[in-house]
């Protein structure tokens, strides 16, 4: 990676890209109906660290990916991602006031505008991967297609979110908490990895194979990291309410393990995903930074 940019350059620029990929994908604040548009921008557009986008991107380039393809991937599972949030958050959910630092929509808005909200972002992120070459063929396309739907409905996340609200006040094995955050957490992470790599060019079996266990290793990494900086970290760090799964009795590694387990847990997992991306030598460099990244923006 010789000459190329540090990480945190290369992450800069690349949230920079998807902040402007997805302003011009949304449609625009003024267009009819002018309330719905604006609270799709206000849930989307100026925050988050936009981790999904940056796994697809660091993947695609691993693939040699062109940068017009991993904005359109970038896009799409962001704006799941997004939709997931503002239907999390709302009151027959998680009924959260704050996301990324500022009023939840249902609070900025009403609910119902929250909830057409997060339909009008689903479909649009299938609309982003769809109407545009993201592939190098049509069969693949359709993969990818594929793929994300699977990774957001009742086989992914969907069907994480309604494990989770069914969990509460109970005491989960660590097998079941894997399984719940495999699905609601880890299968657009994983997704975000694969589709970025679809973009490009075809990889050996072996090799995606490498890239869907790293995928796999990340996705849980993302959530035990979470669940430390929910017990550990204030509402201003978070930029949302600190301390809500203790509040609302919620299983958590934090809670299943204890904070210093938890910790021991997600080291143990840096190093797998680490040793499982060694094969691909410094082609993902990038891959092996966003690890080091969610493990130590914590602790």
């Amino acid at each position: 990676m010789n000459g190329s940019p540090s990480f945190q350059d290369w992450m800069g620029l690349i949230q920079q890209r998807t902040e402007q990929a997805l302003e011009a994908l949304l449609p625009g604040a003024d267009l009819a109906p002018r309330r719905l548009h604006q609270a799709m921008r206000y849930a989307v557009l100026g925050g988050g660290k936009r981790v999904r986008p940056l796994l697809a991107q660091a993947a695609g380039e691993l693939a040699g990916a062109p940068a017009e393809r991993l904005d359109r991937v970038s896009c799409a599972v962001e704006l799941i991602h997004a939709y997931s949030l503002v239907h999390d958050d709302m009151p027959c959910m998680d009924n959260d006031v704050l996301r990324r630092g500022k009023p939840t929509v249902h609070v900025e808005y009403d609910e119902a505008t929250a909830l057409l909200v997060g339909d009008a972002l689903q479909t649009l992120a299938f609309q982003a991967l769809a109407d545009a070459p993201v592939a190098d063929d049509a069969a693949t396309q359709l993969k990818m297609v594929c793929m994300l739907a699977t990774a957001s409905g009742s086989r992914g996340m969907a069907g994480g979110q309604a494990i989770d609200l069914a969990s509460v006040g109970l005491q989960l094995s660590r097998e079941e908490l894997e399984f719940m955050h495999i699905h609601k957490t880890g299968a657009l992470i994983r997704a975000s990895v694969l589709l970025g790599a679809h973009a490009g060019r075809a990889l050996d079996e072996a090799d995606m194979q490498r890239l869907d266990h790293y995928a796999k290793v990340v996705g849980l990494l993302f959530q035990v990291v979470d669940d430390i900086l929910d017990a550990e970290a204030d509402t201003a760090t978070l930029g949302k309410t600190a301390g809500k799964d203790a509040d609302n009795d919620k299983p958590t590694y934090v809670s299943l393990l204890g904070l210093s387990e938890a910790r021991r847990l997600a080291e143990d997992m840096l190093a797998d995903a680490r040793a499982t991306l060694q094969p691909f030598g410094d082609a993902a460099g990038r891959l092996e930074s966003l690890a080091d990244y969610i493990v130590h923006r914590a602790f």
